[in-house]
Protein backbone atom coordinates (compact mmCIF):
# COMPACT_ATOMS: atom_id res chain seq x y z
CA UNK A 1 0.00 0.00 0.00
CA UNK A 2 1.45 3.36 -0.84
CA UNK A 3 -0.79 5.38 1.51
CA UNK A 4 -2.63 4.46 4.56
CA UNK A 5 -4.78 6.93 6.47
CA UNK A 6 -7.36 5.79 9.74
CA UNK A 7 -9.45 7.82 11.60
CA UNK A 8 -7.50 11.03 10.40
CA UNK A 9 -8.84 14.68 12.63
CA UNK A 10 -7.89 17.88 11.85
CA UNK A 11 -9.44 20.64 13.97
CA UNK A 12 -8.82 24.78 13.65
CA UNK A 13 -9.90 25.82 17.00
CA UNK A 14 -14.12 25.06 17.12
CA UNK A 15 -13.86 23.74 13.28
CA UNK A 16 -13.88 20.46 12.43
CA UNK A 17 -11.94 20.22 8.97
CA UNK A 18 -11.47 17.02 9.38
CA UNK A 19 -13.53 14.26 11.02
CA UNK A 20 -12.28 10.57 11.56
CA UNK A 21 -11.13 10.00 7.58
CA UNK A 22 -9.76 6.76 6.66
CA UNK A 23 -8.43 5.86 2.99
CA UNK A 24 -5.74 4.03 0.94
CA UNK A 25 -4.07 3.96 -2.09
CA UNK A 26 -2.62 1.02 -3.90
CA UNK A 27 0.16 1.41 -6.17
CA UNK A 28 -0.25 2.54 -9.68
CA UNK A 29 -3.60 3.40 -8.82
CA UNK A 30 -5.51 7.01 -9.36
CA UNK A 31 -7.47 8.03 -6.17
CA UNK A 32 -9.49 11.31 -6.50
CA UNK A 33 -11.19 13.17 -4.01
CA UNK A 34 -14.37 15.46 -4.50
CA UNK A 35 -16.28 17.53 -2.77
CA UNK A 36 -17.70 21.17 -2.30
CA UNK A 37 -15.52 23.26 -1.44
CA UNK A 38 -14.80 23.77 2.18
CA UNK A 39 -15.38 19.92 2.60
CA UNK A 40 -11.65 19.68 3.94
CA UNK A 41 -10.17 18.24 0.49
CA UNK A 42 -7.41 20.55 0.70
CA UNK A 43 -6.61 20.13 4.35
CA UNK A 44 -6.61 16.33 3.64
CA UNK A 45 -3.77 16.77 1.34
CA UNK A 46 -2.09 18.83 3.50
CA UNK A 47 -2.58 16.26 6.30
CA UNK A 48 -1.14 12.79 3.90
CA UNK A 49 1.92 15.11 2.87
CA UNK A 50 3.04 16.25 6.25
CA UNK A 51 2.79 19.64 5.95
CA UNK A 52 0.20 20.27 8.95
CA UNK A 53 -0.39 18.60 11.77
CA UNK A 54 -3.36 16.13 12.59
CA UNK A 55 -4.92 13.41 14.77
CA UNK A 56 -4.71 9.78 13.91
CA UNK A 57 -2.56 7.66 11.90
CA UNK A 58 -1.11 8.12 8.52
CA UNK A 59 1.09 6.20 6.85
CA UNK A 60 2.79 7.77 3.35
CA UNK A 61 5.62 5.19 1.75
CA UNK A 62 5.68 2.99 4.61
CA UNK A 63 6.43 5.73 6.89
CA UNK A 64 4.61 8.66 8.78
CA UNK A 65 4.43 11.81 6.53
CA UNK A 66 7.11 13.89 8.20
CA UNK A 67 9.88 10.95 8.20
CA UNK A 68 8.97 9.84 4.29
CA UNK A 69 11.88 10.97 1.94
CA UNK A 70 10.39 13.53 -0.35
CA UNK A 71 12.40 12.47 -3.00
CA UNK A 72 9.74 9.79 -3.64
CA UNK A 73 6.71 12.55 -3.53
CA UNK A 74 5.41 14.96 -5.89
CA UNK A 75 3.01 17.76 -4.34
CA UNK A 76 1.23 20.45 -6.62
CA UNK A 77 -0.57 22.48 -3.83
CA UNK A 78 -3.66 24.15 -4.89
CA UNK A 79 -2.10 27.74 -4.64
CA UNK A 80 1.74 28.07 -5.89
CA UNK A 81 3.35 30.54 -7.24
CA UNK A 82 6.94 29.99 -8.39
CA UNK A 83 9.28 33.06 -9.15
CA UNK A 84 7.54 34.84 -12.06
CA UNK A 85 10.93 36.32 -14.24
CA UNK A 86 11.71 32.82 -14.64
CA UNK A 87 11.46 31.00 -17.76
CA UNK A 88 9.79 27.82 -17.71
CA UNK A 89 12.77 26.33 -18.96
CA UNK A 90 14.59 27.77 -15.59
CA UNK A 91 12.46 27.30 -13.20
CA UNK A 92 11.71 23.26 -14.35
CA UNK A 93 16.12 23.20 -14.12
CA UNK A 94 15.87 25.35 -10.61
CA UNK A 95 13.26 22.50 -8.89
CA UNK A 96 14.82 20.07 -10.37
CA UNK A 97 18.41 21.02 -8.87
CA UNK A 98 16.77 20.21 -5.77
CA UNK A 99 16.70 16.30 -6.41
CA UNK A 100 19.19 13.64 -6.61
CA UNK A 101 18.03 12.57 -9.57
CA UNK A 102 15.84 14.67 -11.73
CA UNK A 103 14.04 13.87 -14.69
CA UNK A 104 15.19 15.32 -18.21
CA UNK A 105 13.71 19.26 -18.20
CA UNK A 106 13.39 18.60 -21.83
CA UNK A 107 11.02 15.78 -21.51
CA UNK A 108 8.88 17.09 -18.77
CA UNK A 109 8.09 20.04 -21.06
CA UNK A 110 7.27 17.97 -23.70
CA UNK A 111 4.73 15.86 -21.25
CA UNK A 112 3.16 18.49 -20.34
CA UNK A 113 2.52 20.20 -23.38
CA UNK A 114 5.05 23.49 -23.50
CA UNK A 115 7.86 22.60 -25.82
CA UNK A 116 7.17 25.68 -27.78
CA UNK A 117 6.91 27.72 -24.39
CA UNK A 118 10.01 26.78 -22.93
CA UNK A 119 12.01 30.38 -22.90
CA UNK A 120 8.59 32.10 -22.10
CA UNK A 121 8.93 33.88 -18.64
CA UNK A 122 6.36 32.42 -16.23
CA UNK A 123 4.17 35.91 -15.98
CA UNK A 124 4.06 35.99 -19.84
CA UNK A 125 2.63 32.50 -19.66
CA UNK A 126 -1.47 32.15 -19.88
CA UNK A 127 -3.05 31.03 -16.69
CA UNK A 128 -3.77 27.29 -18.03
CA UNK A 129 -0.25 27.05 -19.17
CA UNK A 130 1.46 28.57 -15.62
CA UNK A 131 -0.71 25.45 -14.24
CA UNK A 132 0.98 23.46 -16.39
CA UNK A 133 4.41 24.39 -15.82
CA UNK A 134 3.30 24.13 -12.27
CA UNK A 135 2.55 20.37 -12.91
CA UNK A 136 6.12 19.78 -14.49
CA UNK A 137 7.33 21.10 -11.30
CA UNK A 138 5.77 18.24 -9.66
CA UNK A 139 6.71 15.58 -12.38
CA UNK A 140 10.46 16.67 -12.26
CA UNK A 141 11.65 14.15 -9.66
CA UNK A 142 10.14 11.11 -11.14
CA UNK A 143 7.92 10.69 -7.95
CA UNK A 144 6.48 7.51 -6.85
CA UNK A 145 3.87 9.43 -5.73
CA UNK A 146 1.73 12.32 -7.61
CA UNK A 147 -0.32 14.22 -5.16
CA UNK A 148 -2.63 17.09 -7.34
CA UNK A 149 -4.53 19.45 -5.57
CA UNK A 150 -7.05 20.63 -8.56
CA UNK A 151 -4.29 20.13 -11.11
CA UNK A 152 -6.30 21.30 -14.30
CA UNK A 153 -7.45 24.17 -12.94
CA UNK A 154 -7.58 27.03 -15.61
CA UNK A 155 -6.58 24.70 -18.51
CA UNK A 156 -8.39 24.42 -21.55
CA UNK A 157 -10.61 21.11 -22.07
CA UNK A 158 -7.66 20.10 -24.68
CA UNK A 159 -4.69 20.80 -22.30
CA UNK A 160 -7.17 18.71 -19.48
CA UNK A 161 -7.20 15.60 -21.99
CA UNK A 162 -3.67 16.01 -22.53
CA UNK A 163 -2.90 15.68 -18.93
CA UNK A 164 -5.34 12.57 -18.15
CA UNK A 165 -3.31 10.53 -20.99
CA UNK A 166 -0.17 11.79 -19.10
CA UNK A 167 -1.30 10.80 -16.09
CA UNK A 168 -2.81 7.57 -17.95
CA UNK A 169 1.04 6.79 -18.66
CA UNK A 170 2.09 7.71 -15.65
CA UNK A 171 0.02 5.24 -13.35
CA UNK A 172 0.76 2.55 -16.16
CA UNK A 173 4.06 2.75 -15.48
CA UNK A 174 3.41 2.69 -11.39
CA UNK A 175 3.14 5.80 -10.56
CA UNK A 176 0.64 5.96 -7.86
CA UNK A 177 -1.76 9.77 -7.88
CA UNK A 178 -3.86 10.92 -5.81
CA UNK A 179 -5.57 14.24 -6.57
CA UNK A 180 -8.54 16.61 -6.44
CA UNK A 181 -10.79 17.73 -8.15
CA UNK A 182 -14.00 19.65 -8.78
CA UNK A 183 -14.27 18.20 -12.75
CA UNK A 184 -16.50 15.10 -12.17
CA UNK A 185 -15.68 14.01 -15.55
CA UNK A 186 -11.87 14.26 -14.26
CA UNK A 187 -12.44 11.96 -11.61
CA UNK A 188 -14.49 9.50 -13.46
CA UNK A 189 -12.28 9.23 -16.19
CA UNK A 190 -8.92 9.15 -13.93
CA UNK A 191 -9.70 7.31 -11.11
CA UNK A 192 -9.70 3.87 -9.90
CA UNK A 193 -11.52 4.65 -6.55
CA UNK A 194 -12.83 8.07 -5.54
CA UNK A 195 -13.64 9.50 -2.13
CA UNK A 196 -16.50 12.28 -1.13
CA UNK A 197 -15.97 14.30 1.02
CA UNK A 198 -18.56 16.16 2.86
CA UNK A 199 -17.98 18.52 5.85
CA UNK A 200 -14.97 16.71 6.72
CA UNK A 201 -16.36 12.90 6.80
CA UNK A 202 -15.84 10.57 3.43
CA UNK A 203 -19.12 10.11 3.16
CA UNK A 204 -18.36 7.68 0.18
CA UNK A 205 -15.32 5.66 -1.18
CA UNK A 206 -15.49 3.12 -4.13
CA UNK A 207 -14.68 2.71 -7.78
CA UNK A 208 -16.69 5.67 -10.00
CA UNK A 209 -19.37 3.19 -11.42
CA UNK A 210 -20.14 1.08 -8.25
CA UNK A 211 -20.81 4.68 -6.60
CA UNK A 212 -23.02 5.63 -9.63
CA UNK A 213 -25.05 1.96 -9.14
CA UNK A 214 -25.29 3.06 -5.61
CA UNK A 215 -25.87 6.59 -5.37
CA UNK A 216 -26.67 7.81 -8.68
CA UNK A 217 -30.18 7.08 -9.16
CA UNK A 218 -32.14 5.91 -12.66
CA UNK A 219 -31.34 6.84 -16.01
CA UNK A 220 -34.58 9.63 -16.85
CA UNK A 221 -35.90 10.74 -20.35
CA UNK A 222 -37.57 14.47 -19.73
CA UNK A 223 -40.07 16.10 -22.08
CA UNK A 224 -41.48 18.85 -22.70
CA UNK A 225 -45.06 18.88 -24.00
CA UNK A 226 -46.56 21.96 -25.94
CA UNK A 227 -48.22 24.73 -23.88
CA UNK A 228 -51.71 23.46 -25.18
CA UNK A 229 -51.55 20.23 -23.91
CA UNK A 230 -52.94 18.51 -20.89
CA UNK A 231 -49.64 17.32 -19.22
CA UNK A 232 -51.58 15.02 -16.85
CA UNK A 233 -53.30 13.02 -20.35
CA UNK A 234 -49.82 12.67 -21.52
CA UNK A 235 -48.41 11.49 -18.25
CA UNK A 236 -51.20 8.45 -18.75
CA UNK A 237 -50.23 7.54 -22.10
CA UNK A 238 -46.62 6.77 -21.10
CA UNK A 239 -46.73 5.58 -17.32
CA UNK A 240 -46.71 1.82 -18.94
CA UNK A 241 -43.37 2.38 -20.19
CA UNK A 242 -40.78 3.78 -17.70
CA UNK A 243 -40.48 3.04 -13.99
CA UNK A 244 -42.43 6.37 -12.75
CA UNK A 245 -43.61 9.58 -14.18
CA UNK A 246 -43.12 12.78 -12.28
CA UNK A 247 -45.20 16.16 -14.14
CA UNK A 248 -43.39 19.89 -13.30
CA UNK A 249 -45.38 22.37 -15.27
CA UNK A 250 -45.18 21.03 -18.92
CA UNK A 251 -42.39 18.49 -18.12
CA UNK A 252 -42.59 14.93 -17.59
CA UNK A 253 -39.89 12.88 -16.24
CA UNK A 254 -39.66 9.60 -17.10
CA UNK A 255 -37.72 7.40 -14.71
CA UNK A 256 -35.71 4.23 -15.84
CA UNK A 257 -36.14 4.74 -19.34
CA UNK A 258 -33.28 2.56 -21.58
CA UNK A 259 -32.14 4.44 -24.52
CA UNK A 260 -33.86 1.23 -26.43
CA UNK A 261 -37.43 2.19 -24.82
CA UNK A 262 -36.85 6.22 -25.81
CA UNK A 263 -38.81 5.20 -29.06
CA UNK A 264 -41.82 3.35 -27.28
CA UNK A 265 -42.37 6.96 -25.42
CA UNK A 266 -42.47 8.94 -28.51
CA UNK A 267 -44.59 6.55 -29.83
CA UNK A 268 -47.12 6.51 -26.97
CA UNK A 269 -47.12 10.05 -27.45
CA UNK A 270 -48.19 10.05 -30.62
CA UNK A 271 -50.90 7.69 -30.66
CA UNK A 272 -52.03 9.76 -28.10
CA UNK A 273 -51.68 13.12 -30.38
CA UNK A 274 -49.56 14.54 -27.67
CA UNK A 275 -47.44 16.98 -28.95
CA UNK A 276 -43.81 18.16 -27.71
CA UNK A 277 -40.92 20.54 -28.11
CA UNK A 278 -37.88 19.29 -26.58
CA UNK A 279 -36.82 15.76 -24.80
CA UNK A 280 -33.47 14.75 -23.35
CA UNK A 281 -32.66 11.87 -21.88
CA UNK A 282 -29.61 11.44 -18.73
CA UNK A 283 -27.90 8.39 -17.51
CA UNK A 284 -26.78 8.91 -14.04
CA UNK A 285 -22.97 9.77 -13.30
CA UNK A 286 -20.63 10.91 -10.84
CA UNK A 287 -21.99 14.45 -10.66
CA UNK A 288 -25.59 12.72 -9.98
CA UNK A 289 -23.55 10.70 -6.65
CA UNK A 290 -22.15 14.13 -5.76
CA UNK A 291 -25.42 16.17 -6.20
CA UNK A 292 -27.63 13.12 -4.31
CA UNK A 293 -24.95 13.06 -1.39
CA UNK A 294 -23.55 16.34 -0.93
CA UNK A 295 -27.15 17.96 -1.32
CA UNK A 296 -25.43 21.09 -2.49
CA UNK A 297 -23.50 22.65 -5.96
CA UNK A 298 -19.84 23.08 -6.72
CA UNK A 299 -20.71 26.91 -6.01
CA UNK A 300 -20.55 26.56 -2.19
CA UNK A 301 -18.33 29.48 -0.09
CA UNK A 302 -14.68 28.39 0.63
CA UNK A 303 -14.10 28.12 3.81
CA UNK A 304 -12.18 30.41 6.22
CA UNK A 305 -8.62 31.18 5.77
CA UNK A 306 -6.71 29.21 8.26
CA UNK A 307 -3.59 30.92 7.92
CA UNK A 308 -1.54 28.03 6.90
CA UNK A 309 0.69 27.75 3.48
CA UNK A 310 1.12 24.58 1.83
CA UNK A 311 4.67 24.41 0.02
CA UNK A 312 6.09 21.87 -2.48
CA UNK A 313 7.55 19.39 -1.00
CA UNK A 314 11.63 19.46 -1.55
CA UNK A 315 14.57 17.58 -1.03
CA UNK A 316 17.04 18.36 1.75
Amino acid sequence: MVLNAENVRREYGDTVALDGVSLSVEQGSVFALIGPNGAGKTTLIRSLTGTTEYEGEIELLGEPPKRTDTQRIGLLPQSFDPPERLTARELLEYYGGLYDDARSVADVLADVGLGDKADTWYESLSGGQQRRVCVGIALVNDPELLVLDEPTTGIDPAGRRDLWRLLDRLTADGTSVVLTTHYMDEAEYLADRVGLLADGSLVATGPPQQLIEEYGGRSRLEVEVAEDVDAAAAQRAIEPIGTGVDTTGRTLTIQGVTPRAIGDVLDALDHAGVEYDALSWRQPDLESVYLALTETDTDDPPAPDTGERAEVLQSG
